[in-house]
């Protein structure tokens, strides 16, 4: 073989090597007949089996909307507990499809790390959590404290950063477990938990005695958490993206669980594109028309799942703020489905 038929040899196994990993999670998803998600176990609110051992919260849900997308049933999902120093690994190995896990998208991850971000589903920001007992006001305050940290975290980091920027020194108690942390500080084992405030919020609702604990009025970095997937594989990345984006579409338009049947009868363009009734978006997703449909029929809007996982009326009692929708003094924005 002459060395242009060598090179051209070499160059179309790369194309089709290429051609096979792209379509490769969702043939893979659909064989298995499942998806494997993986979640923070220990997270109220966001991702956390409950007392009958079904698994509930916003992040839970994220996942439950992708299965809805692809098989039409937001139920054939397996939930994969990971740690934060496990949960990237995981990933990358292939060991999971898609990371729903309190995750916050950083230059680093999306390239050294090999991953892809999708459109957040929380924004968030780090912050401080003490006994009222400690008589601290401020997070300018804690020179000396010990503080429980997770290992493998934005967090660790950025409350090195933080003791650091303000000449105050700390005693950091690393733990890996959520649990064991949260038990660890509850326990009296460290003076300040530190993590993202909703987590923060979660902990301290399901403590002992939440009213003996008080969050500290700084935040001191930026959060936006969403689902991670591998780099490589664009239509499962699209996947994802979009799966997000139809819960923010959804709630924009108006469209929630209980009238979204009536909202097939709807004139308006937008809403019949959106809905699967003119044909097109799921076909350009390699889903069913019915994709979107099934998402908010099955699983609900953004609105909707913020609302019962984390909302004002529910034990963690958070307001949307910057996670209300771009119309309403938020942040949250979709594509368009067009």
């Amino acid at each position: 073989m002459t060395r242009f038929k060598l090179v051209v040899a070499v160059l179309l196994a790369v194309v089709l090597t290429a051609g096979i990993a792209w379509a490769g999670t969702l043939e893979e998803v659909r064989a298995r007949g499942h998806l494997i998600v993986g979640v923070n176990g220990g997270v109220f609110g966001f991702s956390m089996p409950d007392d009958k051992g079904v698994w509930k919260g916003l992040d839970v849900d994220t996942a439950r909307a992708i299965s809805a997308a692809i098989f039409g049933d937001p139920n054939k999902v397996k939930f994969s507990a990971l740690t934060a120093v496990q949960r990237l690994p995981a990933l990358q190995a292939k060991e999971i499809d898609v990371l729903c896990r309190n995750t916050t998208q950083t230059l680093t991850r999306e390239t050294i790390n090999g991953l892809n971000f999708a459109p957040v589903n929380y924004y968030d920001g780090q912050g401080f959590l003490i006994s009222k007992k400690l008589g601290v006001k401020s997070a300018k305050e804690l020179g000396g404290a010990t503080v429980c940290v997770l290992p493998g975290t934005t967090t660790e980091m950025n409350a090195a950063d933080f003791f650091r920027a303000n000449n105050l020194k700390w005693k950091p108690v690393v733990i890996e477990q959520t649990a064991e942390l949260n038990k660890a500080f509850f326990a009296g084992r460290c003076d300040v938990l530190t993590s993202d405030m909703s987590q923060l919020a979660a902990q301290r609702s399901v403590s002992p005695n939440p009213a003996e604990y008080v969050l500290l009025p700084e935040i001191i970095s930026k959060e936006p958490l969403a689902p991670v997937v591998r780099h490589g594989d664009d239509q499962w990345f699209d996947i994802v993206k979009f799966t997000v984006m139809a819960l923010i579409n959804a709630e924009e338009m108006g469209i929630t669980s209980k009238n979204v049947d009536d909202m097939l009868k709807s004139k308006n363009p937008e809403i019949q594109r959106f809905l699967g009734v003119s044909p097109g978006m799921g076909k350009a997703l390699g889903l069913d028309e019915k994709w979107a449909y099934n998402i908010v029929k099955m699983v609900g809007n953004y609105g909707e799942i913020y609302e019962r996982n984390v909302g004002p009326n529910t034990q963690l009692g958070l307001k949307r703020g910057l996670n209300a929708l771009w119309t309403e003094g938020g942040i949250m924005y979709a594509a368009p489905f067009r």
